[in-house]
């Protein structure tokens, strides 16, 4: 009975805990934990300069907290923002947020100076060494992974990785899946999939002197029992990532490329046509996946990512 009446105790003093009142919000409330929080980081801005900040890979996202501030991704450049200030000498902070294709979220506080300290951030060298003194003090995180739509159930940071370990490892599983033509060679190195995702594996080898400038490479999904009657039945795979992009191939040289692809299904009457098509040129090159290969693609889950 005395247990039964400790533990009634015990019960009723734990209870408040759970859920706190705050004046401010109706009802009961719970604290988010201070390990959960994104601790932004502090930047100046003014009216007559402009600051840059890059991120270490494409911006695809910006909010501002208030108009005081004016802000946008530079003009030819992908992972670089300009911000300054829209009011003169406004008082107080205001705050902005940024979302890169990586999955990274990076918040910031916004206050005004004559002279900022700083006209331009690299924000690569600064989330290294914050999440560093994050992990060793327990503290809050500068930066978050997002989830993004294009990218399913996938991490961005995992897909990157995947890409990268690919590139390095440099395996070529696959020897039949290829074109040459004009001294241009175009092959499909390797096919993985992870969680649905494809991921190919290319290079494209120039043995002649004159460089060749890529307009484009595009995966498409063919019926192979179109009649020439009728139309052929297109399917367009637009890659969501591109690991070690090029444009151009010089002479006598070969470049590697990965891409990632999203999910699809391919029928046994259908292949999948990957296109080089070369810029202001005729050299173009294309290859044609069957069923059996997609469905040989190597499972990436058995072997280790670095």
């Amino acid at each position: 009975m005395k247990h039964f009446a400790l533990l009634i105790l015990l019960t009723l003093s734990i209870v408040p805990l759970q859920a706190q009142s705050d004046p401010s919000f109706k009802g009961e409330i719970r604290k988010i934990p201070r390990e959960q929080l994104i601790t932004p980081y502090a930047i100046e801005v003014t009216f007559d300069k402009t600051v840059h900040v890059l991120f270490p890979s494409k911006v695809i996202y910006i909010d501002l907290g208030s108009n005081h501030i004016i802000a946008g991704k530079a003009n030819g450049a992908e992972n670089v923002i300009r911000i300054k200030a829209a009011t003169e000498d406004f008082i107080g902070e205001t705050n902005f947020s940024v979302i890169c294709d990586d999955g990274n979220f990076y918040s910031f506080n916004a206050r005004y100076a004559n002279e900022p300290s700083m006209l331009n951030i690299y924000m690569s060298s600064l989330t290294k060494n914050h999440h560093q003194i994050a992990s060793n003090n327990n503290l809050a995180h500068t930066s978050s992974t997002v989830y993004l739509t294009e990218l399913g159930k996938e991490s961005p940071g995992v897909v990157n990785m995947i890409m990268e370990t690919i590139y390095n490892e440099n395996k070529r599983l696959l020897r039949h899946l290829g074109s040459k033509q004009q001294k241009i060679q175009f092959t499909v190195q390797g096919m993985y999939v992870h969680h649905g995702m494809f991921y190919f594996h290319t290079m494209i080898q120039n043995k002649s002197q004159v460089p060749f400038d890529i307009d484009y490479i595009k995966f498409k999904v063919v019926d192979t029992q179109s009649t020439k009657r009728s139309p052929v039945q297109e399917i367009a795979l637009n890659p969501v990532r591109t690991y070690h992009d090029m444009v151009q191939i010089k002479g006598k040289s070969k470049a590697r490329t990965v891409y990632a692809l999203p999910k699809f299904t391919l029928p046994k009457n259908q292949i999948v046509v990957v296109e080089l098509i070369e810029k202001d040129g005729g050299r173009h090159q294309t290859i044609q996946i069957e069923h059996t290969d997609i469905t040989s693609a190597k499972t990436i889950d058995t072997f280790k990512i670095n």
